[in-house]
This record gives C-alpha cells, sequence and structure tokens, in this order.
C-alpha cells in the first residue's frame, strides 16, 4: 500500500479543534517529524501553544485576531484589515506546502478565512491536491466547506455540549489559551 500524507479537518462550533491539531504536533514530533503551524487567524498574543512546544515545531501566528460576527456582520474595514493579513499568510503556506522541507503542517483556522471568503476555497482544493504525496495537513476552523470536507481522508465536527463561557466563566488561562 503507498504511503501518503493525510488530510485531516476539525470543524464544528465546539472547542478543541486547535487543541486537537496540537496532540497531533505532539505526536509528530515524538516520531520526528518537521512540524510548521500557520496561524490564519489568531496573531499570536497570549496563546499557551506558543510557548509550550518550545523549539519543535514552528510556529507562525499571521492574523489579526479573531473575528467574532457572522460573515454579513462583520464590517468591510474589518474584513479588508484581515484579508491583508490572510493573503500573506496564504502567499506564506502555499511556499511552505511547495518546499517539501515539512511532514506535517498545521492551517489554522483555514477554514474560517475561507467561510470569511479572505481566501477562495478552490484554491485552498487545488493547494491540497497539488501538496507534496508525502506531506500531512490538519485544517482546523469553523464552517469548514464541503469542498474541502470531500477530500479530506479524516473529518471531526467538535459540537458544543456545554461551555463554561454560557454561565458567564471567562476564558481559563492554560485552558483556552
Amino acid at each position: 500500500m503507498e504511503e501518503r500524507g493525510l488530510i485531516l479537518v476539525n470543524t464544528g462550533n465546539g472547542k478543541g479543534k486547535t487543541t486537537a491539531a496540537l496532540g497531533v504536533v505532539l505526536r509528530a514530533v515524538g516520531q520526528g517529524f518537521k512540524v510548521l503551524i500557520l496561524q490564519f487567524i489568531k496573531s499570536g498574543n497570549g496563546y499557551g501553544e506558543l510557548a509550550g512546544l518550545g523549539d519543535q515545531v514552528e510556529i507562525r501566528s499571521m492574523g489579526k485576531g479573531f473575528i467574532y460576527y457572522k460573515r454579513d456582520e462583520v464590517g468591510e474595514a474589518e474584513l479588508s484589515r484581515h484579508k491583508e493579513a490572510v493573503q500573506v499568510a496564504w502567499r506564506t503556506l502555499v511556499e511552505e506546502v511547495n518546499s517539501d522541507k515539512w511532514d506535517l503542517i498545521v492551517m489554522d483556522e483555514i477554514n474560517n478565512a475561507i467561510n470569511y471568503e479572505l481566501i477562495d476555497v478552490h484554491s485552498v482544493v487545488e493547494m491540497l491536491k497539488n501538496k507534496p504525496k508525502r506531506l500531512h495537513v490538519v485544517l482546523t476552523g469553523r464552517y469548514a466547506k464541503p469542498e474541502i470536507i470531500d477530500m479530506a481522508d479524516t473529518v471531526t465536527e467538535m459540537k458544543v455540549v456545554k461551555h463554561a463561557y454560557e454561565k458567564g466563566i471567562k476564558a481559563a488561562k492554560g485552558i483556552e489559551f
């Protein structure tokens, strides 16, 4: 059987999409893999995972922070600010995928970037079709498009059953960031 890189998708409205991807990263590092995490929406401020992984993993936080509204509720100025950052991240991602120097690349929050039309879904599909065969990738974020789900090998949907935030409990350091 031919060995090939897998396409994994972590999506849904529940907590844990990036956290699950980081579990894959830990396994990969344990197997000696070279790993890149490229964050599309997150700005890199205050996330524990950035310090926790040390030198074993390269992390590039290229976003301008989360978009907290539905697509039709976000103002054009805010979308423009995010789109500029995401386009830089996208060009970097394509370059890194094509470099064939990584064993695993986590495309953190790329599904959100696609949902907000900051990246064209068809461009992402083409990039995934043309990635080096051995490269494993994980795409995280809410609202994974059917085109991405269809080509994925494994798709996990995180579902909210209950969340502390609903009780007015603030995000806990070390648990949620």
